[in-house]
């Protein structure tokens, strides 16, 4: 007897090629009904026989579509019958309650790039090819359903041919919602800078050239505007520099093949399985000895920045190019990435020689991802295109609907529905009108996206975040949630492991604004998702002129170097001293010792930019986390030996006076900076391994995370995780959210939600 069952799918199920594959697999098995998408998922409403319907949700949820995400199946039974003659697909139905997970941006199936590379097919050479399994998603819908009436491709009539493949449910373009060809879709032109569009037939070949010539071309793409230019043209890299005000921060590379990134960078498997994955992000790879990529490109480091092409028009333009192309956000530095045609010629102008420009309209921007791999896992550092709007799920319920703000740098918000924490693409730093604006409406998009209506808003503690200042500037019936930075560190780094209960939380980075009003960055906690109990940290420190000191290190290590030996460090024969601007310094000094424009903080973060000025190589810094990131470019990794801090009430504070001591004396013995780098970061990570063993005594805890920025540093978190594990503790670091301030919103989500379930707000 037949019987008759409606199953709703929810999940990333719309325009992942999910109706196809069910209409493919009830026709195989002879079962009659309909698929349609709705507002919550897809329902498919099904009739047939009682253990072939089963058979058949068993492999809707065994083996769905490769870009789908099923979060849930729920299956209605013992209906009256509705006599279905055939199984089809509807169309859509935008009734009942909104709430629709949304793929992210994926790169060109190896499918359509073998239609677009076949003389023979009517989209040879067409940049906008796509199908339901690869293609822009987020960046071009508008609302949900995922339907085209719902993206910025409503602005092109499908021709004919088109329409056939779409409406088509045994072809790959069934309902793929960006389907278009030459004849009915957008274009690629040429413009100069002044927006006059070239008369070239071959825009792609022209701009080959120009670059070939040494010109710097802004490139319209999925999200927002590239500036790209010959990577291997050290005059035409220092040119983008000087006109984007990057002096020294690396620039991103995208290269046509592995084989060609192979050639600069040492590429484990593991790595070029997540360069090839469809999320296309940037891959920081190991230098090779020999690459004759410009030291410009990426200067003062040991890693290198590569992509592969995620788009059509990637191909194209690589095409028949041996080399790679500097491939960086189009923006003045600090700036949001340019994604509007006319904002683009405007703000753009100055530094590109020509604009390959698209006609199809990007309705939210969204920047290229970094990643890299840590112990065969996969680390996002900056998590946008490619990977968001999809969800991060977690290992518990969220009870109400949460906005999270985020921090000030490298930006994320956060939203939450019963168990999935919508992590937003990366914002950047909340410095500015432009990048607030961003911030604010990219909220608005999300919540109209998701049908999400927060009930709670969680934000940093500091008072001067542009993030916080939104938050409380919101409905005063809203709950208001303040949550500790480094806490939310720690809750970040624990919902992204799917950890609950109690561990030990150490968080390490430039700075956070903490419950004493002091600024904390050298922290160890004992925390769940409630409440983080500070047990140890690094010993406060003035910071003589506040953010002048984060960019000027100098001063964090001459205050240092008066902390450990006092006044006699000015005697020291050791250059940091002998080239000390004595009259800056008695100032600074007067500064610290008052507290004048002093705040102290505990930040390891400073104390890394302290040792980093000490050995000579960065006394200024022309981007955040530079000092660091240099010190650890130049760390001897065959070295054993390292300092050792002292621990003073009862192992609460750590006191770092021996360790700069120490440094000084190498330096004194002429010790090179290579292995004063390694010591500083083998003792760090000997410090973490020590105090996680104090606080295992003391309290019966065996799980430790690790997170802040201070943790993106590999030498470092190497060397910690093996003393950790090591020693039997079970270490949880980040993947799929960033250890630096961009995971900080999914863990103040995570603590809002507890303490509101608790009633402790």
């Amino acid at each position: 007897m037949d019987a008759r069952v409606q199953i709703l799918v929810r999940g990333i199920v719309q325009g992942v090629g999910f109706r196809p594959f069910v209409f493919s697999l009830a026709k195989r098995r002879s079962l009659r009904g309909r698929v349609l998408n709705n507002t919550t998922g897809v329902l498919i409403d099904v009739e047939g026989e009682s253990n072939t319907i089963r058979q058949f949700i068993n492999e809707i949820e065994s083996h769905p579509p490769p870009l789908s995400l099923i979060d849930s199946i729920e299956c209605s039974s013992g209906l009256d019958p509705a006599n279905y003659l055939d199984f089809r697909i509807v169309e859509s139905d935008p009734s009942g309650e909104r709430f629709i997970p949304i793929s992210a941006d994926i790169a060109t199936c190896v499918d359509c790039l073998r239609e677009m590379l076949d003389p023979s097919d009517r989209r040879h050479l067409y940049p906008f090819i796509n199908c339901t399994n690869c293609g822009p998603r987020f960046t071009i819908i508008e609302g949900v359903p995922y339907d085209r009436a719902n993206t910025t491709m409503r602005d092109f009539a499908m021709c004919a041919a088109c329409r056939r493949e779409y409406e088509d449910p045994s072809d790959r373009r069934f309902h793929a919602e960006p389907t278009a060809c030459p004849a009915c879709g957008p274009r690629f032109f040429l413009t100069d800078a002044n927006g006059r569009e070239d008369a070239t037939d071959n825009a792609f070949e022209k701009a080959r050239r120009l670059l070939s010539e040494g010109k710097i071309i802004a490139i319209k793409g999925i999200g927002g505007f590239h500036l790209a230019c010959d990577a291997l043209n050290h005059e035409a890299v220092e040119r983008l520099r000087e006109r984007k005000y990057r002096e020294d921060k690396p620039f991103a590379m995208m290269a046509a093949t592995v084989e060609a990134v192979g050639e600069h960078c040492f590429v484990s498997e593991a790595e070029e399985e997540l360069l090839r994955s469809p999320r296309r992000p940037i891959v920081l790879l190991e230098r090779k000895p020999g690459s004759i990529i410009p030291r410009a490109v990426a200067p003062g480091v040991s890693n290198l920045g590569f992509m592969l092409p995620y788009s059509p028009h990637h191909y194209l333009l690589l095409a028949g190019l041996d080399h790679p192309l500097v491939m960086t956000s189009g923006n003045i530095s600090d700036e949001p990435i340019s994604y509007e045609d006319k904002d683009a010629l405007k703000r753009l102008a100055a530094i590109a020689d020509y604009f390959l420009i698209h006609d199809r309209r990007i309705h939210i921007r969204t920047d290229d991802s970094v990643a890299r791999l840590f112990a065969g896992r996969e680390m996002v550092v900056r998590r946008s295109r490619g990977y968001a709007p999809a969800p991060v799920k977690t290992s518990f319920k969220f009870d109400r609907e949460i906005l999270a703000c985020g921090a000030e740098l490298k930006n994320t918000f956060c939203l939450t529905h019963e168990r999935f924490a919508f992590v937003s693409h990366h914002i950047g730093d909340l410095e500015n009108l432009e990048t607030l604006r961003s911030f604010t409406e990219a909220i608005e998009h999300f919540k109209r996206l998701f049908n999400l209506n927060p009930e709670a808003i969680a934000y940093d503690f500091h008072p001067e975040y542009l993030s916080t200042k939104y938050a409380l500037s919101l409905d005063e019936e809203l709950t208001k949630v303040g949550v500790q930075h480094h806490h939310a560190h720690v809750a970040s780094c624990m919902a992204d492991n799917r950890v609950e209960g109690e561990v030990i939380g150490v968080a390490m980075d430039g700075l956070g604004f903490g419950s004493d009003g002091r600024f904390w960055g050298g922290e160890f906690f004992v925390a769940d998702f409630l409440e983080a109990e500070r047990v140890a940290h690094l010993e406060y420190i003035p910071m003589p002129g506040g953010a002048t000191a984060i960019r000027e290190p100098w001063r964090m290590a001459a205050v240092y170097l008066h902390q450990a030996l006092g006044d006699e460090f000015l005697s020291l024969p050791i250059p940091f001293v002998t080239e000390l601007d004595r009259s800056r310094w008695k100032v600074i000094h007067k500064m610290a010792r008052t507290g004048t424009n002093s705040p102290e903080t505990s930040s390891m973060g400073r104390l890394f930019d302290a040792v980093s000025s000490l050995v000579g190589l960065r006394d200024e810094v022309r981007y955040e986390g530079q000092a660091a990131i240099e010190l650890e470019a130049i760390a001897d990794r065959s070295c054993k030996e390292c300092y050792e801090f002292e621990l003073a009430k009862n192992g609460s504070i750590i006191r770092a006076e021996a360790v700069v001591r120490r440094v000084v004396e190498d330096l004194l013995d002429g010790i090179s900076s290579a292995t004063v780098s390694a010591k500083f970061h083998l003792s760090v990570a000997n410090l973490i391994a020590s105090v996680a063993e104090r606080i295992r005594d003391d309290r019966r805890l065996n799980r430790v995370a690790l997170s802040g920025g201070v943790f993106q540093n590999m030498f470092l978190l190497e060397s910690a995780c093996r003393l950790l594990r090591a020693s039997g503790f079970e270490v949880f670091t980040h993947s799929r959210v960033p250890p630096n301030d961009g995971g900080i919103s999914l863990g103040q989500a995570a603590i809002a939600n507890a303490r509101l379930a608790r009633g402790r707000i």
